[in-house]
């Protein structure tokens, strides 16, 4: 028994050692990176410089709170739009139901900066595509790339698009896997389709929703790409800039690596409680 779990262990060792190298020690290195003063050479460890900065720092209360404004918001009504959209593509009485599921989920696949610049096109002030839509029914245009508000407006529609129908796709396979038994029960005692999706479909549901939830919330709180190319690096005048950005700006424009290790060990730190929360209220009762 002890050769045969010797051998399984000679097996994993590479991946093991790779993963040890390239995953395990780069978390602790950077942990320790956020003790020490980056800004000089060479570097010294000093316990309180960027952890003092970042309680002190009004850049990081307003990157966490435009990333917590964008996960209040945006998470719900991507959740919500997503769980409809599975319901529809779980309807017997769709037609060509595949093609449909690789359209809601296409958005993934589309390269990120692409994608950003189709939305910087359709949403210009100009000649966009929405404003001109806006116009039609008489309101006036909106500077979707000048006014704080209307960015984040925007980082939540974009955001929402490119997910939704990802999650959808997840919450489709958990309706699947209910049995049609249980719905055919409930159409025998009079119970009409909208209270056996509030009464059935949704308690059945909530593990594969919770799970969304939890993905969700984790893809906000590092949220970098739209921010950075659809509003044009956090603008304006950061009014869109996320707790991913900032840290990329310390990285990696600052050079400020300690710094930026403390502000991605607060995203993470912030990541697990939120979703630990989710989970707890969430939870079967007992």
């Amino acid at each position: 028994m002890r050769l045969r779990n010797r051998s399984a262990y000679a097996f994993l060792a590479p991946y093991l050692l790779v993963f040890a190298a390239f995953w395990v020690w780069p978390i602790i290195d950077s942990f320790l990176i956020s003790f020490q003063n980056t800004r000089v050479n060479p570097w010294t460890f000093n316990l309180s410089l960027n952890w003092g900065r970042l309680f002190g720092d009004p850049a990081f209360y307003n990157a966490l709170q435009n990333t917590l404004i964008i996960l209040i918001v945006q998470v719900p009504v991507m959740i919500t739009l997503a769980t409809v959209m599975a319901v529809l593509l779980n309807s017997p009485l769709l037609k060509a139901r595949s093609i449909f599921r690789f359209a809601f989920f296409a958005p993934v696949v589309v390269g990120e900066v692409a994608y950003a610049a189709v939305f910087r096109l359709m949403f210009n002030v100009d000649f966009g595509i929405i404003n001109k839509l806006i116009g039609t029914v008489g309101f006036a245009p909106v500077s979707w790339f000048a006014e704080s508000h209307a960015a984040m407006v925007l980082i939540v529609i974009a955001v929402t698009w490119r997910w939704a129908g990802y999650n959808a796709i997840i919450i489709l396979s958990g309706l699947q896997s209910i049995p049609e038994d249980v719905y055919e029960a409930a159409t025998l005692d009079r119970v009409n389709r909208f209270q056996q999706f509030i009464h059935i479909t949704l308690p059945l549901l909530k593990p594969i929703i919770l799970f969304c939830v939890v993905l969700s919330v984790i893809g906000t709180m590092q949220l970098f790409t739209e921010p950075y190319l659809i509003t044009n690096r956090g603008g304006p005048g950061g009014g869109t800039e996320t707790l991913g950005l900032l840290l990329y700006r310390q990285a990696f424009q600052s050079t400020n690596f300690g710094y930026a290790s403390a502000i991605a060990y607060t995203m993470a730190a912030l990541a697990v409680a939120i979703s630990l929360l989710n989970l707890w209220v969430g939870r079967e009762p007992k």
